[in-house]
């Protein structure tokens, strides 16, 4: 047996020695993301979303009558720009807040760069009312000769908003209201297990209806409503998860050396169940991406002239013939909450060590 260049033998069997270090270990957020992207269909959805916050975050500068940036009075100014960042553009240039420049309308002489969507989504120009699709207003026009695409960009920012925020507020109350009933149990368990079973027992439509009837028009109602309405799948998911894990050894340890309850919960439980309550989360803003469409179908949303893909719908009722106020703002519904429902589905299988995704994709 030959020595190896350092003088000592190979041990039995051609094996390297093991190596003195420990194996390093791969956290579970880090390991689901790893899962997630080899499945292309989460990935897809996760590009779809990010898109859209893109777009509806730069809506200002992607559709406005307004130049991204324009020369006047021997400046530099950024009008459509002022709307993305608007207390450090007005203060330091406050006649920004007054100009009316319809780059549609006007010389654009003084435009140095004009957003790709050369419309506002409030301005209507009832000489342009329902038209189809053409190269000058690329989906067409509404009854009030309002640009549809232009609509639209800045309609996604209140849908993804909506969904966003009610889903946090659901986040919040059911991850509340779990955590006490699976980690306290006994009496605290039964009286939160029927307060979930009572909400969940209401028909949601029509308490809904019921509650947004006594409120002012408001996307912030909107949202408020939707969340507190909301929460009980995640509250239920967050007991099941929290009477699981307080019995596990970490919760023991941290228990016998004198760690209270709060601490326990979220220092120790909270993270470890988050998981499943993500996904059930994801699954919450497609949910109420729908229903705030709904809502604006029906007239209860979000209120006229402020852009809503679900408010393009309702336009769209009376305008028989207007296939195109239904076909695109149906579709960009259509495509976010599927986006979502992947992704949703793509994080309750990275997040599940049962599911092999060799086999599975």
């Amino acid at each position: 047996m030959n020595a190896d260049a350092t003088g000592s033998l190979p041990p039995a069997g051609g094996m390297p020695p093991p190596s003195s270090a420990p194996p390093k270990s791969v956290g579970f957020f880090r390991r689901v993301w790893k899962r997630l992207r080899r499945d292309r269909y989460a990935m897809t959805g996760l590009v779809v979303i990010g898109s859209m916050f893109l777009i509806s975050y730069f809506a200002p500068v992607i559709a406005n009558n307004k130049p991204i940036v324009m020369r006047w009075e021997d400046r530099l100014i950024f009008p459509a720009v002022a709307e993305l960042f608007p207390i450090r553009y007005l203060v330091q240039y406050p006649e920004i807040a007054n100009l009316d420049f319809d780059i549609v309308k006007h010389d654009r002489s003084a435009a140095l760069a004009v957003p790709p969507i050369r419309y506002s989504p409030i301005a209507t120009s009832l000489d342009d009312r329902l038209q189809k699709p053409s190269r000058r207003h690329w989906l067409g026009t509404d009854e009030l000769g309002r640009d549809v695409v232009a609509r639209m960009v800045h309609g996604a920012g209140i849908s993804l908003k909506v969904g966003l925020v009610a889903t946090g507020i659901s986040l919040v109350i059911g991850l509340l209201l779990g955590a006490l009933a699976g980690y306290y149990g006994g009496i605290t368990d039964v009286l939160l297990s029927r307060v979930i079973e009572v909400v969940t027992c209401f028909p949601f439509t029509f308490l809904i209806l019921a509650v947004i009837a006594f409120l002012p028009p408001s996307i912030y109602y909107i949202m408020i409503v939707i969340g507190i309405t909301r929460w009980t799948d995640l509250a239920r998911y967050a007991r099941g998860e929290f009477m699981r894990l307080k019995a596990r050894e970490f919760a023991e340890a941290a228990r016998a050396l004198g760690a209270s309850d709060a601490k326990i919960i979220v220092r120790h439980i909270l993270p470890n169940s988050m998981a499943p309550v993500l996904v059930t989360a994801t699954f919450g803003v497609a949910n109420a991406i729908l229903i705030e469409a709904a809502l604006s179908f029906l007239g209860l949303g979000t209120q006229p002239p402020t852009p809503s893909w679900g408010g393009i719908l309702a336009s769209a009722r009376e305008q028989d013939f207007a296939w195109w106020l239904t076909t695109f703002p149906g579709l960009a519904i259509f495509v976010t909450v599927t986006a979502y429902n992947l992704l949703g589905e793509g994080l309750r299988d990275a997040s599940d060590p049962r599911v092999t995704f060799a086999a599975k994709r």
